[in-house]
């Protein structure tokens, strides 16, 4: 059994190579190297009606589904993985209310994130103490009258400074773990939050990331998502989704180290012939393209199943632990076929390192997919 896009998939697929090699390609580089927010590239993506993709065209969508969306978040990584996650991070902030909102709230918010008026979208959950222990959080809404006023820190936020509108997560109540937990709409023009620490990091460098800061933040009662202590559970499901979206960015920079590679081998000599008549080449060039086949089909798989309302919590698991660690192998493997050259800043092979490095950490670690594979195969 293959996967055969419909046409639908396969023009989106093309917009999106298109526009990734025609505009977002050319000024990659410039992104990592200067760690700047591609508000080109995030122009465009709104007028290219791509920033909504899996989610109702009743409120602005694209209507087109995960598998859809997987396409364009690999292409965009195939060029620039810091544009693939900022656009993963606002498809993830929409999911709790597509899912979960009320009316009102679907009504209010996602005609903003389609058409980009919210900045990019902001999924706030980690903080300095709490990551995978989600349980540990410290952050709290207390209702007070027609409020809840948000007092805490988040970290490691994706978008923390570019966004206008999150979801928040926040205990409600004390002393009972995640079932504590709520989620909320928080919009920054409403019920201001403090932006902190802006963090440095090693790759997806044109993506920001931040400390989000709630001193006294009042935000109204009714954007509250479903109700009292589901906040831990809208958020799983949610990641589920986005597990699907960090896989899909893992092949994008998979698939370009096989590109690189096999360009280079093909243009380098060495003893007056390419360096692809190198049998230590070939191999790592075929490992290259045998974990790239199977990296896509367990992208799609997953995405096809969320299109199909099925279970996906362990194909998508199994995506992202996959997709990340075959992209952080091959990546130092197209490096080791570019020798000295590859290991200078500035060449594509090397971004592709710092990248793929924290798709095997951010939304759940390659360990923590590892739990939730070895439990649901348990059950």
């Amino acid at each position: 059994m293959g996967f055969e896009l419909t046409e639908e998939q396969v023009l989106i697929q093309k917009m999106a190579q298109d526009f990734a090699l025609a505009e977002v390609e050319p000024i990659a580089s410039e992104t990592d190297l200067k760690g700047i927010f591609p508000e080109a590239s995030w122009k465009r993506l709104a007028e290219l009606e791509l920033l909504s993709i899996p989610y109702p065209t009743e409120y602005g969508g694209g209507g087109a589904g995960y598998l859809s969306y997987a396409l364009v978040i690999e292409a965009l990584a195939r060029s620039c993985a810091s544009t693939a996650v900022i656009l993963a991070c606002h498809s993830l902030a929409q999911y709790p209310i597509v899912a979960y909102g009320t009316p009102e709230q679907k009504a209010k918010y996602l005609p903003l994130f389609a058409a980009g008026k919210t900045g990019p979208g902001i999924f706030a959950l980690t903080e300095p103490g709490s990551g995978t222990d989600a349980g540990g959080m410290q952050t709290t809404a207390v209702l007070d009258g027609d409020h809840y006023v948000l007092n805490g820190n988040k970290c490691f936020i994706t978008n923390g400074d570019m966004g206008t509108v999150g979801v928040v997560m926040a205990k409600t109540e004390q002393g009972i773990g995640t079932k504590g937990i709520s989620a909320f709409i928080v919009d920054k023009n409403v019920s201001p939050w403090e932006v902190g620490k802006h963090e440095d990091k090693m790759g997806v460098r044109g993506s920001h990331t931040t400390d989000m800061i709630f001193k006294n933040c009042r935000v109204p009662k009714e954007n509250l998502i479903w109700k009292h202590g589901k906040g831990f559970n809208i958020a799983m499901e949610a990641l589920d989704g986005g597990r699907i979206g960090v896989a899909a960015q893992a092949l994008g920079i998979l698939q370009a180290c096989l590109d690189e590679s096999v360009a280079y081998a093909k243009e380098r000599k060495q003893f007056g012939r390419p360096i692809a008549d190198n049998q230590a080449i070939q191999w790592m060039i075929a490992d290259m393209a045998k974990d790239l086949i199977a990296a896509r089909l367990l992208v799609y798989n997953a995405a096809s199943l969320k299109d199909d309302g099925k279970p996906c919590s362990m194909e998508a698991s199994a995506a992202k632990v996959f997709c990340a660690e075959a992209a952080m192998r091959h990546s130092i493997k197209a490096i080791q076929i570019h020798g000295g050259y590859g290991y200078m800043r500035g060449m594509k092979v090397e971004r592709l390192m710092r990248d793929a490095k924290i798709t095997e950490i951010y939304e759940g670690s390659s360990e923590v997919q590892r739990m939730v594979l070895s439990r649901l195969a348990l059950q």
